[in-house]
Order: structure tokens, then sequence, then C-alpha cells
């Protein structure tokens, strides 16, 4: 694996780098979701989150990714298929974990690891914001579980896309794009 560069992918060029080894991922992780979320949150929500699910990660590693739910989700929320039901944690953390993938393939959100965290954290803060003011999230939903559940699901997403390396994120990108 290189540090520093984009690596090659199949389609549009690249997938994001691996760099959750090196110091100070969870601190750029959190300022990236920060500077993204702009009044949505501050680094220390965003660090205090990514503290609770990084420390999972060799078991996040193994769980199944249910992609097709996840472009429902997407497309509700981000594709203008809303069907006027309320948002739950879940359906706005998969929702902006896509969405963050849809930046990365299109090229405009960055090309690390930590960065498609953050900027998965940093939409679902931004979606729970948006939902909520339109009085449209479960009461059995947070702000704090959309985007650990967006955080979570980017993680995920990065790793499966790592061991697949045959089309990664960006085939998952291609379905809704």
């Amino acid at each position: 694996m290189s540090y520093g560069r984009e690596q090659p992918g199949p389609r549009h060029g690249y997938t994001p780098r691996d760099d959750s080894e090196e110091d100070g991922f969870h601190q750029r992780a959190a300022e990236h979701a920060s500077r993204n979320a702009g009044d949505s949150g501050g680094a220390d929500f965003f660090s205090g989150i990514m503290g609770r699910f990084m420390g999972n990660k060799s078991q996040l590693a193994n769980e199944e990714v249910d992609e097709q739910a996840a472009v429902a989700h997407h497309k509700k929320f981000f594709g203008g298929e809303d069907d006027g039901s309320e948002a739950s944690s879940g359906s706005m953390g998969n929702a902006a974990a896509m969405q963050a993938i849809k930046m990365f393939a299109g090229g405009s959100g960055g090309s690390s690891q930590s960065e498609l965290i953050g900027l998965a954290m940093s939409e679902a803060s931004k979606l729970f914001d948006s939902q909520a003011s339109s009085g449209r999230v479960s009461s059995d939903s947070s702000k704090e579980s959309a985007v650990q559940q967006a955080g979570e699901m980017a993680l995920k997403m990065y790793m499966k896309s790592q061991a697949q390396s045959q089309g990664g994120l960006m085939s998952l990108a291609s379905k809704f794009m």
C-alpha cells in the first residue's frame, strides 16, 4: 500500500488511501468532519464518536454491508425519492456514508480513509439537523447514533473495498451514479 498518493482504481481513477495507521488519524478525521459539517458539529463531538467505533475496527471488518439498503436510503435522502416517513439513525447514517462515497467517486471528497470517514460523519450530522428541523426524526434516534452509523458504514465499506480490490468503492458508487 502506498501512502501519500491516490491508489489507482478500476473506474474514475482512484480509491482512498489507507491512512488509519498513521499518527493523528482520529484527529484528522474529526477535523475533516467538523470542517464539512459547518454548524452541525465540532471536532470534539466527532472525535468522541470516532473513539466509540474505531476500537471495534476488526469486528466491523467482519460485519456484512447491506448495499441495497444503503443505496435505497441514499435515494430517499439525497436522490429525491423521499417517502415522507420518519428518519432513523441507521437510515440517515447509511445514506450519509453513501453520499460520502459518491462525493469521493466524483473527486470532491478527498483521498484518504480519514477523509472518507470524516465526510460521512459530517454528512450524517447535516442530514440529522435537516430532518430534525422538519420534525421527521424518529423518537428513538439521536444525532450521535446517526453520525456513528455513518462512520461505521463508511469504515466497513472502505475495508470491504480493500478486501475485494476489484471495483471497490467505485463499484459501489456506480450503483447510483
